[in-house]
């Protein structure tokens, strides 16, 4: 299934994502450190989000009190708490 995140505090703007069974794909941020987040999206091409969240979460950029990456973690456990019904 297909995600958009609006993200809060960073410089990205927007996530977009797929979550399949647990596993990521396709991730692409709108705006963000351009080289890196497209590193961070093949690193964690096909993982299991759980493993991705448990990596990146509260990963900070400089002063900011979150990341890219840990608007990324947000995301998905968004993502995963609605594929369950919760």
């Amino acid at each position: 299934m297909a995600y958009s995140f609006k993200t809060r505090g960073v410089c990205a703007s927007t996530i977009n994502f797929e979550l399949n069974d647990g596993i990521v794909s396709n991730v692409s941020f709108i705006g963000g450190c351009n080289g890196n987040l497209k590193a961070i999206s093949k690193l964690i091409e096909g993982m299991e989000a759980q493993k991705v969240i448990s990596l990146l979460k509260g990963n900070k950029c400089g002063f900011k009190n979150t990341s890219c990456t840990d608007q990324l973690t947000i995301a998905l456990e968004q993502a995963l708490s609605k594929q369950s019904g919760n």
